[in-house]
């Protein structure tokens, strides 16, 4: 089956390009253009007229790409053509009278591609966040990952895994013969350094999924300090309500911002005080929850009023800011025991200091989790696939040590296999490979 589709954002635009990618897609260019086949990745401008009829539809580029030396492995052109609702939709339609020719599912042509060995899972992967990406720091890790440096790694583990499973396997096929000393050093040399090598990709602090989500960053403290100004004031729109009266927030408004290139989920929560009403008194759990939740607290009090509670003053640890708002109503100086907590005096009636405070809390995540730019786990998808490894090697390890070949090399199978899922790879006849390149079985 062929498959097409709009490949450029919908609405009104300069340009739109038309993707299709299969066997007929030599057939969808002729029947368009009534005419020749284009050079291959030559940009060539042709009439691009209705099925069947003479009628045109718009003029444009057609770039056609002959299988496999396409983005997809198949036969591939694009069709550009004006950004126009009309335009697109007569393309589409032509396209579709034609025989085996069908409208393209979300992320099929990458998924073409992986099929066909054009890009691994983690590419695939990469390439979707890389359209998503919505700030600088996104982009970079979806061009990283893009870029193989997690595939190698991960292939390059697996790789010493089907080395160690080779002797495995061999010693199994032939159990009268020992394995040599040096083989058998190998092997334990070989399991333990992709052990520690998991192991250390895995005490990661979840950066990788924290950059592709969100950095969680929740505003607390009393009621009327600003938290829900403060909110505003970092979204630039009103998305919450602002009120002189104790306890307008209630529950937790949540926004997602761009934060200086950082991507953070900005959480504004219900005012900590002592309260008789229940629902208020949820909303002040639900406050704490979030606390606990979160990468990076603000803890929000008066410059007027700076009474730190007990509650706030457990909350002001090493992954909190103390925001001491209302600097213009402040008449004297603070209280030398608060000047030595990680603190920053704003206004945000007039504006003063947000951008200490921007700096501030870029500071703190780059401080807390970007440390380096080894990062290899990007989806929690990957980190099970590790842990899963790492718990076969483990036992791997502990049957190796009693000589009981048959069940280790089970466990070195499923360790090899969850490894090779990160890139989408499972292949035993590279195990078969691996014996016949290391061993005479005939001699």
């Amino acid at each position: 089956m062929t498959i097409f589709a709009l490949s450029t954002g919908p609405g009104i635009s300069g340009i739109a390009i038309i993707r299709v990618s299969g066997v007929e897609t030599k057939k969808v260019i002729k029947l368009l253009t009534n005419g020749t086949i284009p050079e291959p990745r030559i940009a060539t401008l042709k009439k691009i007229n209705k099925i069947n009829s003479s009628e045109l539809i718009d003029e444009g580029i057609i770039l056609w790409f002959p299988g496999p030396e396409s983005y997809t492995g198949e036969d591939m052109a694009e069709i550009h053509v004006h950004g126009s609702k009309a335009v697109i939709d007569a393309l589409h339609a032509s396209i579709s009278k034609i025989e085996n020719c069908r409208m393209a599912e979300p992320g099929e042509f990458t998924r073409l591609a992986f099929q066909n060995g054009k890009i691994n899972l983690l590419k695939a992967e990469s390439i979707a966040d890389l359209i998503s990406a919505e700030t600088e720091i996104q982009r970079q890790q979806a061009i990283k990952i893009m870029s193989g440096k997690s595939a190698d790694k991960f292939n390059e583990l697996r790789g010493k895994l089907l080395k160690i499973l080779s002797n495995v396997e061999a010693k199994i096929d032939f159990p009268d013969e020992d394995l040599p000393d040096d083989i058998l050093k190998e092997i334990k040399k070989n399991s333990n350094y992709v052990l520690q090598n998991i192991e250390k990709i895995l005490d990661d602090q979840k950066v990788g999924e924290r950059i592709r989500e969100g950095f969680k960053i929740t505003i607390l403290g009393p009621t009327n300090a600003g938290k829900s100004s403060l909110l505003n004031c970092l979204s630039n729109r009103e998305a919450a309500i602002v009120s002189e009266i104790a306890g307008t927030t209630r529950d937790v408004i949540e926004t997602h911002l761009n934060i200086d290139g950082y991507p953070v989920i900005v959480s504004d929560t219900a005012g900590i005080r002592e309260s008789k009403s229940e629902i208020e008194k949820k909303g002040i759990k639900l406050s704490l929850n979030r606390a606990d939740e979160a990468d990076l607290k603000l803890i929000v009090v008066d410059a007027k009023n700076l009474v730190i509670s007990d509650v706030l003053k457990g909350l002001l640890d090493q992954n909190a800011i103390l925001v001491i708002n209302k600097l213009d109503l402040l008449e004297e100086d603070i209280d030398p025991e608060i000047k030595k907590l990680n603190h920053v005096l704003i206004s945000i009636k007039e504006n003063l200091n947000i951008d200490q405070l921007i700096l501030k809390i870029k500071k703190n995540l780059k401080n807390k989790f970007i440390k380096n730019d080894n990062i290899l786990i990007t989806r929690e998808r990957h980190r099970q696939h590790l842990k899963q490894c790492l718990n076969h090697l483990k036992s791997f390890n502990e049957k190796n040590e009693v000589d009981d070949f048959d069940k280790a090399a089970e466990d070195l199978r499923l360790a090899t296999r969850n490894l090779g899922m990160i890139v989408g790879k499972v292949d035993v006849e590279e195990i078969l490979d691996s014996i016949f390149n290391d061993f005479c079985i005939g001699k």
